[in-house]
């Protein structure tokens, strides 16, 4: 059975000036799609078995091609968008045709020069399309471990749960909301620290480094913060964890962590109001 968006081992059942047309190898030729001549091996001839990528052109041809494609049904790849229109997203993917991503598959808007993680799918008019929608294709059977150090791209968002992230591309994670101290979007490439392995395989991850690394640099940075405001900050223990956040985008247990590093170092004071150079 002849497939779109698949790899298939065709035989080559017609030569032409132009090309070459394929077909399913014992079918007597019922179902033929071109491959363009400046796309066949040197040598070819009838009989020959190709091992060959199916799409559709921009006339909504059924055409083969032996070109390395960076992602077939079932499989997963980051491609950059080429442009945006009315109808979705353009996707370069190598190809004469570039590979639409429809608004309604999207799971954020994206932009000219985003990059995309997707998967391919085979619309209602039979034609290859892209879809951001990919949780369900991502595997939990990777060998990483609490503590270790991992990159992602992050494809989805939900106010109340965090953002989804796609650990080598292909592993499922969650950098859960009380982790989102800065502003992470989706495409956006991040360098995490795995805080937990769940039973069922998915990644737990934070930004951050073990408390006690993160708070050599917490520390130098509030350090940073007091020197340019003149050696006073409106915050201490007793300040909203909120405000503490937008602020210095750290949690306020590291806020509270970090402050009294500087306290024991004889490097700040402590008062009512907040912080202070000492």
């Amino acid at each position: 059975m002849i497939e779109l968006g698949k790899y298939q081992t065709l035989e080559v059942a017609k030569k032409t000036d132009f090309g070459f047309y394929l077909t399913e190898a014992g079918t007597g030729g019922k179902h033929t799609i071109l491959l363009p001549i400046k796309e066949a091996p040197e040598g070819t001839v009838v009989g020959d078995n190709l091992e060959v990528f199916l799409y559709k052109d921009s006339e909504d041809r059924e055409i083969a091609t032996t070109l390395k494609v960076p992602v077939s049904i079932g499989g997963l790849a980051v491609l950059k968008v080429k442009e945006v229109s009315t109808i979705g997203a353009f996707l370069d993917w190598g190809l004469m045709k570039d590979l639409l991503l429809p608004y309604k598959e999207q799971t954020a808007q994206v932009e000219e020069g985003n990059q995309v993680l997707i998967t391919l799918y085979v619309d209602k008019s039979s034609r290859l399309c892209a879809t951001m929608k990919v949780y369900e294709l991502l595997s939990t059977d990777s060998t990483y471990k609490k503590d270790d150090m991992v990159t992602g791209i992050v494809y989805d968002e939900l106010d109340a749960y965090g953002a989804f992230v796609a650990v080598d591309n292909k592993y499922s994670a969650m950098l859960p909301k009380n982790e989102l101290f800065s502003s992470v979007k989706i495409g956006d490439t991040i360098h995490a620290r795995v805080t937990n392995v769940r039973e069922d395989g998915k990644l737990t991850l934070s930004l951050r480094e073990k408390a006690y690394v993160q708070m050599d640099a917490d520390s130098e940075m509030i350090m940073t913060k007091l020197k340019a405001s003149g050696g006073f900050l409106p915050y201490n223990d007793n300040s909203n964890p909120e405000d503490i956040k937008v602020e210095f985008k750290i949690s306020k247990n590291a806020f509270k962590r970090a402050i009294g590093k500087l306290y024991k170092a004889g490097s700040i004071t402590i008062i009512e109001e907040g912080i202070r150079l000492v």
